[in-house]
């Protein structure tokens, strides 16, 4: 396992000076943030994140995220250029020497959250989702905005994007998948580019929008789509392991060399559809991590993994989920569990 650590660039309040003093990070975990969505991303600006991270004596680990223009997702004719695009996106990372692309299939929005500053027993503050209040709002008046949600929709233009994927129902959004991945995956194998596909986040519809990326039998029939080990997954956490009916442990021990990308973090249920991110130790959420992390062990996992959004803790401001503090104790809880499971296995010899 390399342990990798997210950073959101130039305009992160989390610097690569401060990411390098966490022991054990290895890798960074990044992307360009400037690009439209659907615009091939320029070499040069690639060469310059990248120069950027090895500046800093670490290694740009994985591209989080190339996003999926909402043209492929919908199935309409324009998707064309925008694969052919999206291709050569593939290319020119993959010509930069990165391993690793992560993306998502969510129509519309990314991860959603209901409070992103919620304040726990303990005084810090974290994302929570309350299945409640989210079916309460109105995505379609324009008025909400959350760190995961593409911004640069006027409010016509998402209502009118709401209004096309009326038109789109789980079976045909598979349809379009597949379509995309037998685009992208025989490129990804010719530049030796592992594709991962994230979770949806939380894994269940929201706002009358599809969701297929939730579950045990759905990650498979993913896979099955493009059966090619360039094709896999980003098998997160916190995403899956909201809802009861996902066992991270066993997802991890059937998917295993599937798996080429790991986010790791805790989650604390509080309702059929609710939850809390929580501190990243098992005692604090739902989800017994060291049991998740033994089976990563247990199946060989070698790729980079990272600690996922953490609580915001003494006093620390910043992009919400993504403070320093609570995600480099993360880090070093997971690394911690890892070195003893390591030791373990060599003692048995």
């Amino acid at each position: 396992m390399k342990m990798t650590f997210r950073w959101y660039g130039e305009n992160d309040s989390v610097t690569l000076e401060y990411i390098k003093q966490i022991p054990g990070i290895v890798g960074i975990v990044s992307a360009i943030y400037d690009i439209p969505v659907g615009e091939p991303w320029p070499m040069d600006k690639i060469l310059e994140l990248k120069n950027k991270v090895e500046a800093n004596g670490l290694k740009l680990s994985v591209i989080e995220s190339v996003p999926v223009h909402e043209d492929i997702k919908l199935g309409k004719s324009t998707r064309e250029q925008y694969i052919k695009n999206y291709k050569t996106t593939i290319r020119r990372l993959g010509q930069a020497g990165i391993k690793v692309i992560c993306y998502n299939f969510m129509p519309v929005f990314d991860w959603t959250r209901s409070d992103l500053e919620y304040q726990l027993s303990d005084g810090s503050t974290a994302l929570i989702f309350d299945e409640k209040i989210v079916e309460k709002m109105d995505p379609s008046t324009g008025e909400l905005s959350l760190p995961g949600w593409d911004t640069s929709y006027t409010k016509e233009g998402l209502k009118a994007l709401l209004d096309e994927y009326k038109q789109v129902d789980e079976e045909r959004l598979w349809e379009n998948l597949e379509y995309f991945l037998k685009e992208i995956i025989p490129v990804a194998a010719e530049e030796d580019v592992k594709m991962a596909i994230h979770p949806d986040d939380p894994p269940w519809p929201i706002f009358d929008l599809p969701r297929i990326i939730t579950n045990e039998d759905n990650l498979e029939r993913f896979l099955n789509l493009v059966n090619h080990p360039n094709n896999g997954l980003t098998l997160c956490s916190g995403s899956l392991g909201v809802s009861k009916n996902n066992d991270m442990a066993r997802l991890v021990r059937k998917f295993g060399k599937k798996i080429h990308f790991s986010h790791m973090r805790n989650v604390k249920i509080t309702g059929p559809k609710s939850f809390e991110e929580s501190a990243h130790p098992s005692q604090y959420g739902s989800l017994d991590m060291v049991d998740i992390l033994k089976a990563y062990h247990d199946v060989g996992f070698d790729g980079p993994m990272r600690p996922d959004h953490g609580r915001m803790i003494w006093g620390e401001t910043g992009k919400p989920g993504y403070g320093l503090y609570d995600r480099a104790l993360g880090a070093t809880y997971l690394m911690g569990i890892w070195e003893t499971l390591e030791k373990t296995r060599k003692q048995k010899g």
